[in-house]
């Protein structure tokens, strides 16, 4: 298998095979990502063709989203069941299946079959849980930059394609931007075939940072059924405060990225006379900030109070939502939000994993972390359809976003009320 070959190449050069796996890994998520991203640049176009209004095309997307999440903490037992690469290739399949599927819809029933389920199950099972799996297995030192980057993947992925797709949507239909993903999905497929491997003994090497011979033993499968695991790890944190806390403002966090801006920023910069290209390039801007944003976080958080961290991230991305509709909508004043929102973008994930880690242990961070993202895309969903039902009931995208700025202060002042935490490890542990 390349695989082997892989690692007696990188192991010649000093390169460990844990980071080939974050290659492999980045561009998996970036692009499964991008399939969850790709539906608000093809609103308008689908509006105009098949009549369908705002709201209902915006109820199908938050389905997508609340499965999007809820499939994260049973994603991280199926990993732990079946491995990384089988997983990772059956959710491929599945979004590419339902992708190629959707180029022959025209009823909304179709739609919230195709992008609200299947693509929300799909892309769920390569959700951030993937990354927090990937870094803990590979790697004994240096998790929290590896977890910042794989983060940073995920958001991007959902951004940086946009002004791609809202080109081909332009000039020659959103039918051959959708076919792109499906060859982009195509390629990940083939990577993750070739390169992934479930654990370092696979290619006879120890997680990095981990000196040879040190005894690290590979997890084993769990015994427990699937639903089981997930379930057992909800009811235990579901006792505590603390996981309220980050349910909560991981919540927000989801209301105020992934469904209010990322499915509405474009349709929104319509109403004020911004061509869909213009405004999809702003989505991309913030990609390319969010992935210095929270790589950067990943290493802030590996370093400082992961609490205060999280209050001056939620406060700033408060501030900014609340700041956009007085901008003007001129480039100049788009631009400068799309700089400061996208570098706090999704630089909340790498605190949130931290503080879930050390407060509910390694040996289930990633199952409980799967139930805290569930809690973001939930938040995601009511925004999608939120927001929508705004633009449609009140014809203005505005109180939506002033709606959003306020429950970031929120979390900023409800994520302080956790009590201070033992000193963290330098490595962020998640699920095995």
């Amino acid at each position: 298998m390349i695989s082997g070959w892989l690692s007696s190449f990188l192991a010649r050069r000093n390169i460990h095979y844990g980071w080939a796996m974050v290659a492999v890994t980045f561009l998996t998520a970036l692009i499964s990502a991008a399939s969850v991203g790709a539906p608000g640049v093809f609103i308008v176009p689908m509006q105009m063709e098949f009549g369908w209004n705002t709201v209902e095309i915006s109820s199908a997307l938050s389905v997508r989203f609340v499965l999007f999440g809820l499939m994260a903490p049973f994603a991280a037992a199926l990993m732990n069941r079946y491995g990384l690469r089988n997983v990772t290739l059956t959710a491929l399949l599945v979004i590419t299946v339902s992708l190629l599927l959707s180029l022959g819809m025209t009823k909304v029933w179709q739609l919230f079959v195709l992008w609200g389920v299947a693509v929300g199950v799909g892309a769920g099972m390569t959700a951030l849980t993937l990354g927090a799996t990937v870094a803990s297995r590979w790697f004994g030192a240096r998790r929290g930059l590896v977890v910042g980057i794989l983060t940073a993947s995920t958001a991007t992925g959902q951004l940086i394609f946009m002004p791609i797709l809202a080109t081909i949507t332009d000039h020659s239909g959103w039918r051959w931007a959708l076919a792109l993903m499906c060859v982009m999905l195509v390629i990940a497929a083939l990577a993750v075939l070739l390169v992934m491997r479930d654990r370092p003994s696979d290619v006879g090497q120890q997680p990095f940072g981990v000196a040879e011979g040190a005894g690290v033993n590979a997890p084993t499968p769990s015994g427990a059924s699937i639903l089981a695991a997930s379930l057992g790890a909800l009811r235990d944190a579901a006792k505590t405060r603390v996981f309220w806390i980050l349910f909560g403002t991981f919540f927000i966090c989801g209301a105020t990225t992934n469904g209010l801006v990322q499915v509405h920023l474009i349709p929104l910069c319509g109403d004020f006379g911004i061509s869909q290209v213009k405004a999809a390039g702003l989505l991309a801007a913030m990609g390319v900030f969010d992935l210095i944003g929270t790589v950067s976080s990943g290493w802030l958080s590996d370093r400082f109070d992961n609490r205060r961290l999280l209050f001056w991230y939620y406060g700033l991305r408060g501030l900014s939502l609340i700041a956009l509709p007085f901008s003007d909508f001129s480039i100049y004043g788009l631009s400068l939000f799309a700089v400061f929102y996208g570098l706090d973008w999704i630089a909340t994930v790498p605190p949130t994993v931290r503080l879930a880690a050390s407060r509910f242990g390694a040996e289930r961070a990633g199952l409980v972390f799967g139930w805290i993202f569930a809690g973001h895309q939930i938040g995601a969903a009511a925004a999608a359809f939120g927001a929508g039902w705004s633009r449609v009931a009140l014809a203005s995208y505005l109180p939506a976003f002033f709606v959003g700025g306020a429950l970031c202060l929120i979390a900023a002042l409800t994520i302080l009320s956790i009590t201070q935490e033992k000193k963290l490890p330098a490595a962020v542990p998640a699920a095995s």
